[in-house]
């Protein structure tokens, strides 16, 4: 009968620490998931968040329906269901940022990597209904500000200098697609993806 008992209470506590475990963890999970709930108010980053009913108003844009370029970048605007974007130049956002993207980069397939002078643009996609959409395309620019040396960007009048910048779209994109979509967008690396087959 002790044995029993015994035996109940020692599952009783393993049950207990593991609820405790997976509620001490939760915080930490929900962080690691959403870096731009994280950073959306903080003043050191320069955050964009397009939301679907932006890209529901633009699918109903009236466009030269003769010019088959516009036409395809129509069709490419319309497959997205979101798009966010971190811009920053602070040290310590960007290696959050970087922790972050190698955490989420493990369920996600790495499609492309380019290093030039101390820059690093990373491209990562989640497959979609076949191998030529994806559900999501995370785009990892770091070192930035190699590249841009002698130039600062202005943003609400202020001189900014960019380190790192991650984008992530969503939707239903079509791969073969995805170089002329960031480079309409001046998303940075957009045109690294031109000659890359999937």
């Amino acid at each position: 009968m002790k044995t029993q008992i015994n035996n109940k209470t020692n599952t009783m506590k393993k049950n207990v620490i593991l609820v405790l475990m997976a509620l001490l963890m939760m915080p930490l999970t929900s962080m690691a998931q959403d870096i731009f709930a994280k950073y959306s108010d903080n003043a050191d980053v320069t955050y964009v968040n397009i939301k679907p009913k932006m890209f529901q108003m633009l699918a109903k844009m009236e466009v030269d329906t003769d010019d088959p370029e516009t036409q395809e970048y129509m069709n490419m605007v319309n497959s997205i269901t979101s798009l966010k974007t971190i811009i920053t130049e602070k040290g310590a956002i960007s290696s959050d940022i970087t922790a972050w993207v190698n955490s989420k980069s493990r369920a996600l397939e790495e499609l492309m990597e380019v290093k030039d002078d101390g820059t690093v643009i990373k491209f990562y996609i989640k497959e979609g209904k076949d191998e030529d959409h994806v559900e999501e395309l995370l785009i990892f620019v770091n070192g930035l500000s190699n590249q841009m040396k002698d130039s600062d960007v202005k943003i609400n009048g202020k001189d900014r200098k960019f380190e790192t910048i991650i984008v992530s779209l969503t939707g239903d994109i079509d791969l073969n697609q995805i170089s002329k979509l960031t480079k309409k967008m001046n998303i940075p690396g957009g045109e690294h993806l031109e000659d890359k087959k999937h």
